[in-house]
């Protein structure tokens, strides 16, 4: 049925409603931001003590580095502002509770290591996990959330836009493969002589489409929200460290949603009081707004600039 919101399900994904101060009680959402890595340390121990096949020691570091804080403070952030500049639109936000260190819920559910080695990413479920019946949990997670998501899609306007915000760690860590051993190897990368020597990353990177190009988001959008960071002075990159990978969900939405799908890394150092890559990591308000406010910037008028397009005749209905 069209426009039937999702509600939250309880250790899956909270979804929330920003409304404007001149919309209706029901109608299509001008955005739908999904935040497929917004878990928390307490949703980590939550599932962890769910689970009961052997895992790594010590595999909350491996969460606390590997988790995208800041991610979900920019989706609603940019919700917010877009809401304000537009009363009489709606957004739906999205946050995964489900930690990535046990299920990429940003993954087909079959994506395996191999799949997805050469976009420099991790499986759906990574390879510590062996117990057939933690495994049967993870996946029914994932099915729970890509149905939920899918339900917030039909509450999208033809012509609306799909935010998917991501937050990297500050440097590209030389380490091959998640296993067994993923505590021993990051621990090892963070050592104090060895960690300034990894590459830095940008501090906004803009995901905008596939290696091959078969999916992209639309040009114009993608210009205006480098434009606008940059002129807030943030450094930006284009595709220099993922692309719409075709073993991920963004990519399945990009194909879906022409062009109206956009993805971002931000760098989560810059979002935080003080990064600590193997702890808990306070967001910083302020900082968030430096990120979310060209984002929106960028977002309102081409959204303004919807009644001039046709609707895309893919979107669900």
């Amino acid at each position: 049925m069209p426009h039937e919101i999702p509600a939250s399900i309880p250790g899956v994904a909270d979804v929330e409603i920003v409304r404007g101060a001149s919309a209706g009680a029901s109608g299509p959402a001008a955005l739908v931001v999904e935040v497929p890595h917004g878990a928390d340390r307490a949703d980590y121990d939550a599932l962890r003590a769910a689970l009961v096949g052997p895992l790594p020691a010590d595999l909350h570091e491996f969460f606390s580095v590997n988790t995208d804080v800041g991610a979900w403070e920019i989706g609603r952030r940019v919700a917010e502002r877009l809401v304000a500049a537009d009363p009489r639109r709606r957004a739906i936000v999205v946050r995964c509770r489900i930690p990535r260190t046990f299920i990429d819920c940003n993954r087909i559910e079959d994506a395996t290591e191999g799949d997805l080695a050469s976009g420099g990413m991790t499986a759906s479920v990574p390879a510590y996990v062996r117990d057939p019946a933690d495994r049967a949990t993870l996946l029914a997670l994932h099915r729970r959330y890509v149905g939920l998501v899918e339900q917030a899609h039909t509450s999208l306007d033809p012509r609306g836009a799909l935010l998917l915000p991501h937050t990297y760690g500050p440097r590209t860590l030389g380490i091959d493969s998640v296993g067994d051993d993923i505590v021993d190897k990051l621990r090892w990368a963070h050592e104090e002589a060895r960690v300034d020597t990894w590459p830095l990353r940008s501090e906004v990177d803009l995901i905008t489409r596939s290696q091959n190009g078969e999916v992209a988001v639309a040009p114009d959008l993608v210009e205006a929200v480098g434009a606008a960071l940059r002129a807030r002075g943030v450094a930006v990159a284009e595709n220099q460290t993922y692309h719409l990978h075709p073993s991920t969900l963004a990519h399945r939405w990009a194909e879906r949603f022409t062009g109206r799908v956009f993805c971002l890394e931000v760098r989560r150092d810059l979002l935080v009081e003080q990064w600590t890559w193997n702890g808990e990591n306070q967001v910083v308000a302020e900082s968030v707004d430096r990120f979310a406010a060209p984002i929106a910037e960028a977002l309102d008028p081409w959204l303004r600039g919807a009644a001039g397009r046709a609707p895309d005749p893919a979107a669900p209905t």
